[in-house]
């Protein structure tokens, strides 16, 4: 697999993502500034590195490792969407908008890490 991680739409994806979250959760109440707002801006920022760091290996082995890390912290993310919408602090519209596009993340990682697995 050839290019940057840049060129990666996952990574794009995953950027767009990280991206979203730090602009939902600036409105989340100041208690919560190093909890749950933490935590989720560092899972997203998590996803986004691993797909970089694991293109930036020697083997494909190594890139499906931090996939899997990749997908391992959006998995984390997606929980910590689901409380922060179970305790209301989402927008109308923004749990599902960040919902979606964390779906999207880990389709498109999925199909990576298969990629990966089978090259």
């Amino acid at each position: 697999m050839s290019g940057t991680f840049e060129d990666l739409k996952v990574w794009q994806r995953a950027m767009a993502l990280v991206f979203r979250i730090y602009e939902v959760t600036l409105r989340f109440p100041k208690h919560e500034l190093y909890g749950l707002t933490s935590q989720m801006r560092r899972a997203a920022v998590s996803i986004a590195s691993n797909i970089a760091e694991g293109k930036g290996r020697s083997t494909q082995k190594d890139l499906s490792l931090f996939l899997c890390h990749a997908r391992g912290s959006l998995h984390e993310l997606q929980t910590q969407i689901l409380i922060a919408e179970h305790l209301r602090y989402f927008r109308a519209q923004e749990a599902e908008e960040v919902k979606e596009l964390a779906a999207e993340v880990g389709r498109l990682l999925h199909g990576l890490i298969s990629y990966a697995a089978g090259a």
